[in-house]
């Protein structure tokens, strides 16, 4: 990605994050990064395909990192659990698009749609570990993708305690603990 459509694509995050697609013109963005709109619509064709670039490119990296670091892991457990910080640590680094994920996947429109969709791919990835798991006896009997929604809603339910508790950062590895105290205990078969 070159310089300019790598700006436009922060800018883009932030302001969408901050003040949401609709409220988010082609106007400020352009104004914002400092190019002339005939150079935004050289990179991008509408603030559509801006937001549909925004949320695939954001939900193949969380899918990727899953994949590199569950394809290291020994047993299921271990990979749910490096699913888990994964995401404790994109509440802190990506924040502005788990917020825009976060708000877009609600509606009928086509960029709720679109949204929706890649937020169903990333949870079926996290599925299929735990149906996985579910198959070989590593944790209970359940329903895969009950247990899936659950888990990545863990993404969700952190980024709303950090605006609750008006907190700059979260402590990843405290956060953790607390999931380990929760979640994993539950989930494992004894």
């Amino acid at each position: 990605m070159n310089k300019t459509k790598r700006k436009i694509f922060e800018t883009s995050l932030k302001l969408f994050s901050e003040k949401g697609y609709d409220a988010t013109s082609i106007e400020e963005i352009t104004a914002t990064v400092g190019v002339a709109k005939g150079t935004l619509y050289y990179h991008f064709n509408s603030k559509e395909e801006i937001f549909n670039f925004l949320i695939e490119e954001g939900m193949k990296l969380l899918i990727n990192s899953i994949e590199i670091k569950t394809s290291k892991c020994d047993n299921v457990l271990d990979k749910i659990k490096a699913v888990s910080l994964i995401q404790l640590k994109a509440v802190h680094k990506y924040e502005n698009l788990l917020t825009i994920v976060m708000s877009q996947t609600w509606g009928n429109e086509s960029i709720n749609v679109f949204c929706k969709e890649k937020v169903l791919e990333y949870i079926s990835v996290i599925q299929n570990i735990v149906q996985e798991g579910v198959d070989n006896g590593d944790i209970v009997n359940c329903n895969a993708e009950v247990l899936a929604s659950e888990i990545f809603s863990l993404t969700c339910s952190t980024l709303i305690y950090k605006r609750k508790a008006k907190l700059e950062e979260i402590d990843v590895s405290k956060m953790y603990l607390e999931y380990e105290k929760t979640l994993f205990n539950k989930i494992i078969k004894k």
